[in-house]
């Protein structure tokens, strides 16, 4: 029996989720759920209906997982606490420092609910997560380093196209290569933020803006780009849909570590990424998720949980003895 999955949001990620369906025979998509007027929305699948988000509820009995694909800034820290009171939920919610009290939330709710709920599931935070805490369980004496990119920062995006003069931009995080050598070489270097990460900016102006004032708007910019160094170039709308069109992203997670009575020895832990879409590989990290979630409601266990949380052998179409006989 397949998992019956709904999709509520249905932009790059929701888009993501459901080609991530396909590629999973145990699940099958039945719903997708949309702010907007559903008659506007084409998506992929033959077949499965879409609805206005108002009518979620009234579909709860023939939804096994609800997928959550909207934003972390307004959508998610609202959405996913009401959904999981009628849902088992997986959501992506990605502001790390506000993780704690979404967690909160969403587990006063799915308990309320007697659902399984579970957040912040993507590639950081989730896989990069995972591999930060295997790796400091196993070298409790070392240093975790994460440097992301090279890749597109759809926040760092928006931001530079909300100021007055901009048409259209991509912003890209760079790692510094330096940094991230030394701390390949070992010698768990202190880093602060300038020195991990440099950001690139490639701007559509309007005509006639002030490209200067642009350039010190954007180099200025607090939280996002004032503490980098960030260059700044303009180029044209057909010069950016040619060479800038995707949305890769990806990074690398290390722990620099010793062993030994003395810390004679010493060992570097990595886990890297290169991802040709950032939205598709974060779907398809949810995706196993939403997976986890259905057994673990089948076992009758209710709350939030994390990637922490949840044990791997959840998340694979395998059952346990073919995991033994195939993977270990």
């Amino acid at each position: 029996m397949s998992i019956q999955i709904g999709i509520y949001g249905y932009g790059n990620l929701g888009r993501g989720v459901e080609c991530a369906i396909r590629q999973n025979p145990d699940m099958e998509l039945v719903a997708v759920f949309t702010r907007r007027p559903p008659e506007t929305v084409t998506i992929l699948t033959e077949g499965v209906p879409v609805y206005p988000v108002e009518k979620a509820a009234e579909l709860k009995d023939r939804i096994d997982v609800m997928i959550l694909c909207g934003g972390s800034a307004t959508d998610l820290p609202v959405q996913t606490p009401a959904l999981a009171r009628d849902f088992n939920v997986v959501d992506s919610f990605d502001t790390h420092a506000r993780i704690p009290e979404h967690f909160a939330n969403v587990d006063e709710a799915a308990r309320a609910g007697g659902h399984v709920g579970i957040i912040s599931v993507g590639w950081d935070p989730g896989m990069f997560s995972l591999n930060r805490m295997y790796a400091g369980a196993i070298l409790p004496e070392g240093k975790d380093y994460t440097f992301w990119g090279k890749g597109v920062s759809q926040g760092h995006s928006d931001a530079i196209r909300r100021l007055p003069g901009v048409k259209n931009a991509k912003q890209y995080t760079v790692p510094v290569e330096a940094a991230l050598n030394a701390v390949r070489a070992g010698e768990c270097p202190e880093l602060s933020t300038r020195e991990k990460h440099t950001r690139d900016c490639y701007v559509v102006a309007e005509e006639g803006a002030d490209l200067v004032a642009i350039e010190e708007a954007i180099k200025t910019m607090p939280n996002y780009f004032a503490d980098y160094d960030t260059t700044v170039h303009f180029i044209s709308e057909e010069e950016l849909k040619r060479d800038h069109s995707g949305i890769p992203h990806g990074g690398v997670v290390l722990r620099s570590g010793k062993t030994g009575w003395n810390g004679e020895n010493t060992h570097l832990i990595e886990y890297k990424l290169a991802l040709d879409s950032n939205p598709e590989f974060t779907a398809s990290v949810i995706v196993a998720y939403a997976r986890a979630a259905a057994r673990l409601a089948c076992e009758g266990q209710v709350g939030c949980k994390t990637v922490l949380d949840i044990a791997p052998a959840y998340l694979s179409p395998k059952s346990p003895e073919e995991l033994r006989a195939t993977l270990l």
